[in-house]
């Protein structure tokens, strides 16, 4: 069984956001949509029977997210409790914990990751996430290749702080046997017009052409519609991903998630602030499954495009 929203289109992928909390302090972080306080966490048994019920529906790809996941004391037990439901469980991290989790995560059940790295050069990293552990992060990477695949880098490019700084990062992936994922600055509507999103927004339209130019191969991600190229470095071919996510009407058009929020509240979209559903205060009232199938039904019949 898979269900489906109006608008014709598949949910078979859940992200989750594990937390609020979080080591870095990236100053343009969306925090996955959540833009209110949230103390109280789901406990590990409580997203393996969200999890397992989603299975049910055909939900098979979750991805867990934060805040940063890994400073969840219990992410070993989340993971693996979880991944005998789907077929493929993500991660996207800041990497500050991957040296020393990396390969239990991948013993758990995890199996890819994507790493926040959104430059290589020190002073521009604090500058970005507010920390000093660049080195770390680069340690962490190199332990993620050996145990998980694949390993995706999120580049945020953002204009006078890293867009100086894109091949260096292309180079980068081909030597680490990374795949790159360039991305554009996200803002909801209200915000398209600010001085924040006009000074850093950086368009990476320009980027995909030349990357057109040089890459050997291109082949178009089958959800997305979105443009994988493979571009010849000195150390190798980089795989590199573009992710043009404003008035992005193609991506809304074929979105297949449904995101949860630390707190237990079902979210239809990144973008929307008035799009949530509890379901942990049914869960934690002794609610049946099929009592829970019901609310995984209502939130689905709420997705609508962002961008139409």
């Amino acid at each position: 069984m898979t269900l489906y929203d109006r608008f014709g289109r598949p949910v078979t992928n859940l992200r989750i956001s594990l937390t609020q909390d979080c080591n870095f302090r990236c100053f343009f972080c969306h925090r996955e949509g959540q833009h209110f306080n949230a103390r109280l966490e789901l406990t590990p048994a409580e997203i393996e029977r969200l999890v397992r019920i989603a299975s049910r529906l055909g939900i098979m790809k979750v991805k867990l997210t934060g805040g940063e996941p890994t400073v969840r004391s219990d992410i070993i037990e989340i993971v693996k409790r979880i991944k005998p439901y789907v077929k493929d469980l993500s991660m996207t991290t800041n990497g500050s914990r991957l040296k020393e989790l990396a390969k239990p995560l991948a013993e758990a059940g995890l199996d890819r990751v994507n790493v926040s790295l959104h430059s290589l050069r020190p002073d521009v990293y604090r500058k970005i996430t507010g920390v000093d552990m660049l080195d770390t992060v680069l340690e962490g990477i190199e332990e993620a290749v050996k145990y998980l695949s694949p390993v995706k880098l999120n580049m945020t490019v953002m204009r006078g702080l890293n867009d100086a700084e894109i091949w260096e990062m292309i180079d980068f992936a081909a030597k680490t046997g990374a795949i790159l994922q360039l991305i554009e600055l996200e803002a909801p509507r209200e915000m398209t017009h600010t001085g924040f999103f006009r000074k850093y927004f950086y368009p990476l339209k320009p980027v995909e052409r030349e990357l057109e130019k040089r890459a050997v191969e291109v082949r178009e991600r089958r959800m997305h519609r979105r443009k994988k190229y493979f571009v010849p470095t000195d150390y190798g071919i980089a795989e590199v991903e573009v992710v043009r996510a404003m008035h992005n009407t193609v991506f809304c058009a074929n979105c297949t998630r449904l995101r949860v929020t630390s707190d237990g509240k079902f979210k239809t979209c990144l973008l929307r602030k008035n799009d949530l559903v509890d379901f942990a205060s049914a869960l934690r009232s002794g609610a049946s499954d099929a009592e829970l199938v019901g609310i995984f039904r209502e939130v689905v019949q709420m997705r609508e495009p962002y961008w139409k």
